[in-house]
C-alpha cells in the first residue's frame, strides 16, 4: 500500500510544504545563480526515470560558461566557482528536483538517477534499480562513502528496491539530513570516474560477461 499510493501521496504533499516555506531561499538562489553565474539559472539534463523514461532534471547550474580563445568551455573543474561549490557542498543546487518530485519524475527517497548513457552498461538484474522512481537522496547515498564502487552502490540501490518501506525512507531521510548538517562524506555518483568505464574495465578482466548483442 505504501509503494503504490502514500508513497507517490507524501512525496507530493511534503514537497508541496518545503516549496511554500522554502520559496524565499529559492528566490534568493536564483538571483545570485544569475549573478555570480549567468543565464540560464537552471540546469537541465535527460536522466533516466521509473522503467528507464527519459525526464528532465532540474538543478540550480554551478558553473560558469567561460570558454577558452577558440570558444570552447573549459574544463568543468574551472568552470566550477567557490559559490558552486558551496551550492552542492550543501546540496542547495538540488532543490530544484522538489519540481521533479512533484512532477512524479522522481521521489524523495529512491535510487539516484545517474547518466542516461549508463542504461545500457546494467546487467538485468541492477536495471532492478529503475523499478521505482529515482530519489533526491537514497539508501546508496547514506550507506556509502566515496570508497564505495558501482557495484556497491547498485547493490544499495536493490536493497531499497526490494525493501521499500515507510519506516526505510524515514530512516534514509533523517541519515541525509544528519549527513548534510554533520557535512559526512556522502557518496556521490559519478565521485570514483564514469560508471561506463568502470564496466568497461570488468568486461575485460572478465568480472562481468559483456552481453552479447551490445551495441556501440
Amino acid at each position: 500500500m505504501y509503494r503504490n499510493f502514500f508513497k507517490r501521496f507524501f512525496d507530493v504533499l511534503l514537497c508541496s510544504l518545503a516549496l511554500l516555506v522554502l520559496w524565499p531561499i529559492l528566490a534568493i538562489i536564483a538571483i545570485l545563480v544569475k549573478i555570480k553565474l549567468g543565464s540560464p539559472v537552471i540546469f537541465k539534463q535527460d536522466r533516466p526515470g521509473k522503467d528507464g523514461k527519459i525526464f528532465k532534471l532540474y538543478k540550480f547550474r554551478t558553473m560558469t560558461n567561460a570558454k577558452d580563445k577558440d570558444g570552447n568551455l573549459l574544463p568543468s573543474k574551472e568552470r566550477l566557482t567557490k559559490f558552486g561549490k558551496i551550492l552542492r557542498a550543501t546540496s542547495l543546487d538540488e532543490l530544484p528536483e522538489l519540481i521533479n518530485i512533484i512532477k512524479g519524475d522522481m521521489s524523495i527517497v529512491g535510487p539516484r538517477p545517474w547518466a542516461v548513457k549508463y542504461l545500457k552498461y546494467f546487467t538485468e538484474q541492477e536495471f532492478r534499480r529503475h523499478c521505482v522512481r529515482p530519489g533526491l537522496t537514497g539508501w546508496a547515498q547514506v550507506n556509502g562513502r566515496t570508497a564505495a564502487n558501482w557495484d556497491e552502490r547498485i547493490k544499495y540501490d536493490i536493497e531499497y528496491v526490494d525493501n521499500l518501506s515507510l519506516l526505510m525512507d524515514i530512516k534514509v531521510i533523517f541519515l541525509t539530513v544528519k549527513g548534510v548538517f554533520c557535512r559526512s562524506d556522502i557518496v556521490e555518483a559519478g565521485s570514483q570516474g564514469n560508471f561506463d568505464v568502470y564496466r568497461r574495465k570488468q568486461w575485460e578482466d572478465g568480472v562481468v560477461e559483456k552481453p552479447a548483442d551490445f551495441v556501440e
